[in-house]
């Protein structure tokens, strides 16, 4: 019989040697997963053991793993046409970008990349180059809240509020400003939740001004800061950021690399604010993390401007890999997949059931805080609840691990901003099955009644 424990430590070796690990501090020690197989909600690592995902990967596998339809709808792709650059076409991205507009509910162009940076990236430029061809040559700065995450290139990180991501990288790109998030549960005494959000609003609004509004190109944000912090805001928060955009000749583009397909229980989260972005930036979800596809959005009147009417006014950036045709065909099945088994709505009654059920944790000495946006669930630790202070980092890190030794897979807002990566973050597949919601549920109690019990990291 094969030594499994014995081929794992092969490996480990093997891993220490060669691979760099993402997000991964360096040390001795270390041993992460080798994840060898998945199927649904579920992982398996090298020693036979399982696990329930309840992060999707990187908030992505929205499907869930192991769909044999999808690999077929790449096999089959690549046996046609492994590989053609967009600057042509192919019926893929042509199918795909159809039913991105039926998504969208709405008349937008989509430009395909790899990756949500590159997808924000490719936002932004057309943003400064629109305001170009419209004669508004200043217009090139963009205005991001802190704590929001927007990807790891130069420009994207630069628009990233979160200073911990940027440190030893900077300087980053020019251009950039940034705003208080609307954390509600941070709020000032003696305000409402709505007032709170509305002086957000604000001080978007008040950036725009100082700088001067000649001189901003757009408005970036997700509808829900996720990776900092799973931060929801009152609906009149982003009435008032598409108002001020609309009113100072300022674009608004939405990130939805994490929000979308499903993970808000609509298709889009801007859908459920009722927002109309001007340009969408999307990834993971979109193939279910299968293949590499990103694409930026833009509503076909920003595309006009980019007619050919003087030089250098097309779009001159090119994507070698964005929307290949395997990914392209992947993204339309798995798309398909989402309609025919209705994972939009699961995701939402799924989510809504598991508020119901960490509702009870409110109680609990260690969560200040849960925040849900469909599928989607933040629970801010904290040290002593009525001073809110941030539960230490190794308190948090020690949750995690106590979830993963009971075979759950969490995440958390880490390397985001000094004292407040402090949130449990739980993102699980759409496509999960009641019995993997019990488990979550069970599981995630388990360990935080053990941890009350202990008296763990809370402060008497």
């Amino acid at each position: 019989m094969l030594d499994l424990e014995k081929v794992t430590s092969g490996l480990l070796e093997k891993d220490r040697r060669y691979l760099w690990h993402h997000m991964a501090s360096y040390g001795p020690g270390k041993e992460p997963l080798i994840v060898t197989g998945a199927q649904g909600s579920w992982i398996t690592d090298s020693k036979g053991n399982r696990y329930l995902d309840a992060m999707s990967g990187l908030y992505c596998v929205n499907a869930g793993y192991g769909r044999e339809e999808l690999a077929k709808a790449a096999y089959e792709q690549l046996k046609a046409l492994a590989y053609y650059p967009l600057t042509q076409s192919h019926l893929p991205a042509i199918k795909l970008a159809e039913k991105l507009n039926e998504w969208l509910e709405g008349e937008y162009v989509i430009f395909f990349s790899n990756s949500g940076s590159e997808a924000n990236e490719t936002a932004f430029k057309i943003a400064r180059q629109f305001h170009q061809q419209n004669g508004e040559f200043g217009r090139f700065k963009f205005v991001s809240r802190y704590r929001a995450y927007h990807g790891n290139s130069m420009g994207a990180l630069a628009a990233t509020g979160q200073a911990q991501r940027k440190y030893k990288y900077e300087p980053l790109a020019a251009g950039f400003l940034h705003v208080q998030p609307p954390d509600s549960y941070r709020r000032p005494a003696g305000q409402t939740v709505e007032e709170f959000n509305l002086r957000c609003a604000q001080a978007i609004e008040d950036t725009i001004l100082w700088e001067g509004a000649e001189t901003v190109a757009a408005v970036i944000m997700e509808p829900v800061i996720t990776g900092g912090g799973v931060i929801v805001p009152h609906q009149a928060y982003l009435d008032r950021v598409q108002e001020i955009c609309r009113r100072h000749g300022v674009l608004l583009i939405i990130d939805e690399v994490i929000c979308g397909f499903g993970r808000s229980g609509r298709k889009f989260g801007h859908q459920n604010f009722g927002l109309k972005p001007d340009i969408v930036t999307m990834a993971k979800g979109l193939t279910s993390g299968y293949l590499p596809l990103s694409a930026t959005a833009v509503r076909r009147d920003i595309y006009e401007k980019f007619h050919d009417r003087e030089a250098y006014s097309h779009f001159r950036h090119v994507n070698t890999f964005g929307g290949n045709p395997a990914a392209c065909a992947l993204a339309v099945k798995n798309l398909e997949i989402f309609e025919r088994e209705r994972l939009v709505e699961r995701g939402r009654t799924l989510g809504e059931r598991l508020a119901e059920e960490m509702a009870e944790l409110a109680g609990h000495p260690m969560v200040g805080d849960i925040r849900s946006f469909g599928f989607l669930m933040g629970i801010e630790l904290v040290a002593d609840q009525a001073t809110k202070e941030p539960a230490p980092l190794a308190e948090v890190n020690r949750i995690i691990g106590e979830c993963k030794a009971q075979g759950l897979i969490i995440g958390k807002n880490g390397d985001t901003v000094a004292g407040f990566n402090n949130v449990l973050v739980l993102s699980p597949p759409l496509s999960a099955t009641d019995e993997d919601l019990d488990f979550i549920v069970r599981t995630f109690k388990s360990v935080m009644k053990a941890s009350a019990a202990a008296g763990t990291g809370v402060s008497s």
